[in-house]
């Protein structure tokens, strides 16, 4: 087998269903690529559905199954149990266009890893575009995501993602990290030296959290990665990461500042609602116009800020753990991660 495509699964049986139907339309030999399922888990009926599930177009599906370890000892699992020559990850929340294996198979060989981004699909609500928008465009990223091929290193996420079996048997596979194995994992293959590359072609439709509460704690953990990777690999640490947290400490410095010197405070909250209101203005426009779709932009505005600040408070919920409770590794959403529950402390 050519490419092994490994899907980590927890109960997200119906992702993987619309996986499916998606990669149903995969125009490519049906002989070199397997889907390789990865269930860490799941008590949602994963295993009597895939085991019987009937592929109309010849997929080669298999699965395995482990006690509940987390996304990335799923993918070590998958790896270890493949003979492939190249391991494609993908989420359970993502569907494939027709030409995403022929586009990856293109340049493949160009790289030792590589990756392709993701995007919204036609049939998303709403929120999901607005989601989409706000983690995928320059406003909401600074470009740290971006999808040229000019982009200085190129660090594929788990999302979609390609290695070669050269890099698992030199590097292994991911560590034990809980938030960012992927970022970790990347930095990893750049740092022993492989070539990495963004294959822009090969996109995959990101359907990822489901409401405004999931979103949430999803970037809040990745604020608290942030300051975890950072730790373990310097270079990616760059002053666009501390941004968000910049713009919480800035909002309530100038809150401070408006109730020592309350004389001036119509003048220090009209200087906040203008900035505010230009990148809302802009975030909305945007999107709107990017979706044809004037309630996608608003929506926009919402998960805009939503993003800035779930980022920027769990970098400095992060940098509180390690910087003064002195902890090795910092912690944010991990028990009830998609619930409404408190986080868990540690």
């Amino acid at each position: 087998m050519k490419y092994s495509i490994i899907v980590a699964v927890y109960n997200r049986i119906d992702e993987v269903k619309e996986l499916l139907e998606s990669a149903e339309k995969l125009d490519f030999p049906r002989q070199d690529f397997e889907l390789f399922f990865v269930d860490d888990g799941s008590q949602d009926g994963f295993k009597d559905f895939i085991e019987s599930y009937p592929s109309p177009s010849g997929l080669n599906t298999r699965a395995v199954y482990q006690k509940n370890q987390g996304p990335g000892a799923a993918r070590n699992n998958g790896m270890a149990h493949s003979d492939s020559d190249y391991f494609i990850f993908v989420d359970s929340d993502c569907m494939f266009p027709p030409n995403y294996m022929a586009e990856l198979d293109k340049r493949v060989k160009d790289f030792d890893a590589c990756g392709g981004p993701d995007t919204d699909h036609p049939s998303f609500s709403p929120l999901l575009k607005a989601i989409s928008y706000s983690m995928t465009s320059f406003i909401g990223t600074g470009g740290t995501r971006g999808k040229s091929e000019k982009v200085g290193k190129f660090y594929p996420r788990s999302f979609n993602m390609c290695v070669s079996r050269k890099v698992y048997e030199t590097i292994g596979g991911m560590n034990k990290l809980r938030h960012g194995q992927d970022m970790d994992f990347s930095a990893q293959i750049v740092e022993a030296g492989f070539k990495t590359g963004l294959i822009k072609d090969a996109f995959v439709y990101h359907k990822r959290r489901t409401s405004i509460s999931k979103f949430y704690r999803q970037i809040f953990n990745w604020g608290v990665a942030r300051i975890n990777l950072g730790r373990l690999h310097p270079s990616l640490s760059k002053p666009v990461h501390f941004l968000p947290a910049m713009v919480v400490i800035g909002i309530a410095f100038l809150a401070l500042l408006s109730i020592i010197f309350y004389q001036y405070a119509a003048l220090i909250w009209s200087i906040i609602g203008i900035g505010f209101g230009a990148v809302c203005l802009f975030a909305f426009i945007e999107s709107g116009i990017k979706n044809k779709s004037i309630k996608i932009g608003f929506l926009s505005i919402i998960t805009l800020n939503i993003q800035v600040f779930a980022y920027g408070f769990g970098l400095l919920k992060a940098l509180w753990q390690t910087k003064i409770l002195r902890r090795k590794e910092a912690q944010g959403f991990v028990k009830n991660y998609y619930s409404k529950k408190k986080l868990e402390s540690r």
